[in-house]
């Protein structure tokens, strides 16, 4: 084992090719042993076994114990149901921004996060608004917008490091120190919710509650947003619960059921 040599990148290529080979081979037999796996692939049972290991261990293949056979497994399901969830969300997410936006009188916003920026895909406005620009396709900062704080909280360790690095100042109020950046999305995660205050433009607010997939992965933030006079800072806490709640529900639309 210890003598084996390390893959080169072209051989990684090749067995990633094969696993995904042997998923498609799966999902058209609906079962398959080793030995036909490997007569499929052309190759020896033993590369065959090595790559089912793999994916087994990925639940992405499961045995079927009685006939020795695997069978697509759960980690296929789990794959889907993300994917499916990030196509229905701006679907899903309408109804729900159009009620948030009736019952705070403010503009609503849903975004993802979108190479290292958030995306905003859904936009409804309260009958307050005072203007109509349209953020829709407009991508912002992550760590000067409450929707960008909040996909931040719950990014992956790169998209968090990268992040870092790009703390651009646009007003006053723009939080630029990364310890200071570190310590609210700890707060945001222990909140359930995060906001700005003038920290994107001056005289605007805004507030916003992580959106979950079935696998309880953040894929998205709703925000609500409105200028400072009536959005105040004190106010914060009583929108948060509605937007929480409004969170929760376009959660268990796309498919999270959790606590």
């Amino acid at each position: 084992m210890g003598n084996e040599k390390p893959q080169t990148p072209a051989v990684q290529v090749q067995s990633v090719d094969r696993a995904l080979a042997i998923l498609d081979i799966l999902a058209l037999k609906g079962e398959a042993g080793v030995t036909e796996i490997a007569a499929e692939l052309d190759v020896h049972k033993s590369t065959a076994f090595r790559l089912i290991g793999a994916l087994e261990n990925r639940r992405l293949v499961e045995q079927v114990a009685e006939r020795g056979k695997y069978r697509l497994g759960f980690g296929i399901v789990r794959l889907a149901g993300a994917t499916t969830a990030r196509l229905d969300l701006p679907r899903e997410s309408q109804p729900v921004c159009e009620r948030l936006a009736m019952e705070l009188d403010e503009t609503v916003n849903v975004a993802i996060m979108d190479s290292g920026q958030a995306t905003n895909i859904i936009q409804v406005y309260g009958t307050a608004a005072v203007t109509t620009r349209n953020w829709i396709g407009q991508r912002t900062p992550l760590h000067a917008t409450s929707s960008g704080k909040v996909l931040l909280a719950w990014a992956a360790e790169e998209d968090l490091e990268t992040a870092m690095d790009t703390l651009e100042r646009y007003t006053p109020n723009t939080i630029t120190s990364r310890s200071k950046l570190l310590a609210e999305l700890e707060a945001i995660r222990a909140n359930g919710w995060g906001s700005t205050a003038e920290e994107l433009e001056i005289g605007l607010n805004a507030i916003a509650a992580p959106i979950r997939d079935g696998s309880g992965e953040v894929i998205a933030a709703v925000s609500v947003s409105g200028p400072a006079y009536r959005l105040g800072v004190d106010s914060y806490p009583d929108v948060a619960e509605k937007l929480c709640a409004g969170a929760a529900e376009i959660s268990s639309r796309v498919g999270y059921f959790g606590g």
